[in-house]
């Protein structure tokens, strides 16, 4: 038996646009009193929050979250979900490293005397550091590079050649405000931290020392950072791998997700694994499909159908529903259920994770805002005019027909792409102060406490009780919205 439990919600400020369908363009929050002194007395933990202190997770895509991304949010309150295209010995090596990674420096890119600034310059953009470092054959740091120490100068010198003196390093043990007033007594930006031993373990920036007086990690039982898998409905076998692995929240992820195999799916994984481990499903867009994944014993379900520049599967089926309104009935619906429900895709800015939160989400998932990232999958491109960009697909793109596929033959593979989506790729520029994973932290952080000061809410349950929706036009965006020139 099911308990039906009743909340007090967000409201509309005219009843007319309760059942209108409408997106986060249509939408804006009023504000209301505010009897605090500052926001950042607000509480933004999720109320189903699973170990994670930020109502945000990152998108199970291709393009966006591989090791380095769930590594990196990991440490800072967030979520990564792994997408459900990596094979089994894939995904432990991933799962492993993440596993194995400090839970508060980062991993540095490091050369060799021997390597060029060629292969410096190949590998400086793995990581948002801006820096390699150089070490011995002992793992201890020479020298730490910058961008700009190898401008200009011949591709193929040696980095030896370019060496000073030794870099200002500290140990692994040093305090937050310590590393930060190192740095800033001789003038640098980034530290390498060594253990006792002198071998390098990590890099520290003094933007790092600030935000984990802010940010916690996200860590599992055994106090390691903690990552999420997607996992396809049919592929139990992996689930169970995973399992023993230690994975603890799973997303079943298809792009239908109400359906009898999703269902079925559900309560197998309950048959199997009983209530401990967390599984969201999706996707759905209405109440009854909520109701009915959670009823199977899903925790709960993941919202978004087809609302994206890439995808062109709205323009083919026409089934879609607009954001907001999807969000706010499925959310109705799953608190009845003590279910809870994420908010997928169409989130572009912190005022779209608010829009969500008011409408009843319980975690944001971003996609597109991340996979312009230094720390999203693939490797940084660069256009005509010499900007910085990544490749970014869609789940059901010829490329990722091609990537899934890649161990069937061609008359397989063929039949496969008859129902691929057409739109493949596209290029998503490094945006100016948000092309550090660590930068749309503080920035989307900052919106939401702000949205929630001018609502007047103290956590984020409050937030969804207090929350007045206003609909406005077309024009009344546009006056919102900043008309500048945006660089690309």
């Amino acid at each position: 038996m099911v308990l039906y439990l009743h909340f007090y919600n967000m409201k509309f400020n005219n009843p007319i646009y309760e059942n209108e369908e409408l997106t986060y363009q249509d939408v804006f929050l009023f504000q209301n009193y505010f009897d605090g002194y500052s926001r950042s007395e607000v509480n933004i933990q999720p109320k189903h929050n699973f170990w994670t202190q930020i109502p945000i997770v990152s998108s199970n895509m291709n393009a966006v979250t591989w090791r380095r991304m769930a590594e990196t949010i990991a440490r800072y309150w967030w979520l990564g979900v792994l997408p459900q295209d990596m094979n089994i010995n894939t995904l432990q090596e991933i799962i492993e490293k993440i596993r194995s990674a400090s839970v508060k420096y980062g991993n540095p890119i490091t050369v060799k005397p021997n390597n060029t600034i060629r292969d410096a310059l190949w590998i400086i953009h793995k990581r948002s550091y801006n820096r390699v470092i150089m070490v011995n054959d002992n793992n201890e740091p020479i020298w730490i590079f910058s961008e700009n120490d190898m401008k200009n100068l011949d591709q193929f010198t040696l980095l030896e050649n370019l060496t000073t003196k030794k870099p200002i390093t500290a140990k692994d043990w040093i305090s937050n405000k310590d590393a930060y007033n190192l740095m800033d007594e001789n003038w640098i930006s980034a530290l390498p931290i060594v253990n006792n031993n002198g071998k390098l373990i990590g890099i520290l920036t003094k933007k790092d020392c600030i935000r984990h007086e802010m940010y916690k990690p996200t860590l599992d039982k055994k106090w390691r950072l903690n990552v999420a898998v997607a996992v396809w409905i049919h592929w139990f076998d992996k689930i169970k791998l995973l399992y023993d692995m230690w994975i603890n929240i799973f997303v079943l992820d298809t792009a239908h997700g109400y359906q009898r195999r999703m269902i079925e799916s559900i309560k197998k994984f309950r048959e199997t694994f009983w209530d401990k481990p967390i599984v969201i499903a999706g996707n759905v867009i209405t109440p009854e499909a909520t109701k009915d994944l959670i009823e199977a014993w899903a925790n709960g379900v993941k919202v978004w159908v087809w609302p994206g520049a890439m995808c062109t599967t709205r323009m083919q089926t026409w089934v879609w529903r607009p954001q907001f309104t999807a969000v706010y009935k499925c959310a109705l619906e799953a608190r009845k259920l003590w279910g809870f429900v994420w908010a997928d895709w169409w989130v572009k800015e912190p005022r779209d994770v608010a829009l969500a939160l008011a409408a009843g989400a319980n975690h944001v998932m971003l996609w597109t805002t991340f996979a312009g990232t230094y720390e999203s999958t693939w490797d940084i491109k660069y256009d005509e005019d010499g900007l910085m960009y990544k490749e970014n697909y869609w789940m059901a793109s010829k490329k990722a027909v091609e990537l899934r596929s890649n161990k069937l033959d061609n008359f397989e593979i063929e039949k496969r792409w008859m129902y691929r989506e057409w739109i493949s790729k596209s290029k998503i520029y490094l945006r100016e102060w948000l092309e550090w994973v660590w930068d749309i932290i503080d920035t989307f952080t900052t919106g939401i406490r702000s949205s929630m000061s001018y609502v007047w809410a103290k956590d984020l349950e409050e937030f969804y009780e207090k929350a007045v929706i206003w609909v406005q036009t077309n024009a009344g965006f546009m006056e919102w919205t900043p008309h500048g020139k945006i660089r690309k």
